[in-house]
């Protein structure tokens, strides 16, 4: 994804190479590709005979793991991409939209094949195709065309289907689709997303001017406008922030364009800041744990820091620490499994992609 680099609250403490220095350097590049060509080796176990995984789930699930094998280098011709490619290709529909017939995730599965496809286009064998599915994926977000106006609580937002409430997890993916398809931060679908974006924040700003905003003003983000999710409400009835929707917010913002100095951005630094942490998704404990792990990393990485001083002065390399985390957690077969089974995170194919993915952020 694309890098917006800044300085800031999340401390810059020198260049430093990804793993650290000398032997403990050849050590940790070791561990990363090891554990990588691991998780390839299961996922070439359980692929289906059509090139899916986990398909009575839908496409979403194949784009994912699809996406993971060619971050860490496969090529699209590759005979394990290739037919994962193809299974997916068959989900193409006439109105430019990649889901299930009868899908009720037809922007989520959309937006993750967009950037599957995207991944896979090297020799511009998808244009076509990527150029019907933004078309498609634009048409869903909320807007003036679904009789929303800005001051409307769900302009801007995109759900998991058609009209569907807007939350803060579909609309950072809507936001990943369409950056893969060459929007930039200025394109008005981003700048709409935006919106909705900063309306999951506990910050009370001119950009929020929600009943909640000024119930909880920790900074961080929660799932969507009136709805806690998972994270719950707070005494005063404000909604809870917690991890994964907050780099979703951290990271969404600054693709969009939004300074180091804006107050969003800050407070949401100031968040993440203080609840660091690799043990658990902060606010809702193992729930939703690999998720985490993945838009952590693409915000981090986006963010371009190596490091992080957290809220007690200490000093992060993030990148190492979640390499080593991930390192811990394989299975010896190779893949990825959460014990708290809460949305498919029990699936061992879904969050072994979702473990592939974060690694390539590290590197």
């Amino acid at each position: 994804m694309l890098r917006r680099t800044f300085t800031g609250s999340l401390a810059v403490l020198g260049t430093v190479s990804w793993f650290g220095n000398s032997q403990a350097a050849d050590d940790d590049a070791k561990t990363y590709e090891k554990m990588v060509a691991k998780g390839i080796r299961f996922l070439e176990s359980t692929q289906a005979k059509d090139g899916s995984w986990t398909a009575q789930a839908g496409p979403g699930i194949t784009a994912l793991i699809a996406t993971a094998i060619l971050r860490q280098g496969r090529s699209p011709d590759d005979p394990l991409l290739a037919k994962s490619l193809k299974f997916l290709e068959s989900f193409v529909q006439l109105d430019g939209g990649i889901y299930k017939t009868g899908s009720r995730l037809k922007n989520y599965e959309s937006c993750l094949g967009i950037v599957c496809f995207k991944e896979a286009n090297k020799d511009g064998r998808y244009d076509k195709v990527l150029k019907a599915a933004d078309k498609y994926v634009k048409g869903e977000q909320l807007d003036e065309a679904d009789g929303k106006e800005k001051s409307d609580f769900d302009y801007g937002g995109i759900g998991y289907s058609g009209q569907t409430r807007p939350d803060l997890s579909n609309t950072q993916f809507f936001l990943e689709a369409v950056e893969a398809t060459g929007n930039g931060g200025d394109s008005q679908a981003v700048q709409k997303a935006l919106v909705f974006i900063s309306r999951c924040q506990n910050l009370e700003t001119e950009h929020n001017t929600t009943p909640e905003a000024a119930k909880n003003p920790d900074g961080g983000f929660y799932y969507a406008i009136g709805d806690g999710g998972p994270a719950g409400t707070t005494d005063a009835g404000g909604l809870r922030s917690y991890g994964s929707m907050t780099y979703a917010g951290l990271k969404s913002m600054i693709f969009a364009g939004v300074k180091k100095d804006d107050p969003r951005v800050k407070a949401a630094v100031k968040w993440v800041q203080k609840h660091y942490d690799l043990k658990q998704n902060p606010g809702v404990g193992d729930g939703g744990l690999y998720y985490y792990y993945h838009t952590l990393a693409k915000a981090l990485d986006a963010v371009g820091q190596d490091e992080i001083e957290d809220a007690q002065g200490k000093k992060h390399n993030w990148r190492k620490e979640l390499i080593a985390e991930l390192a811990s957690r394989q299975n010896e077969n190779g893949s990825w499994v959460n014990e708290n089974k809460k949305w498919l995170e029990g699936d061992a194919n879904m969050v072994t992609g979702f473990a592939l993915l974060t690694l390539s952020y590290c590197k």
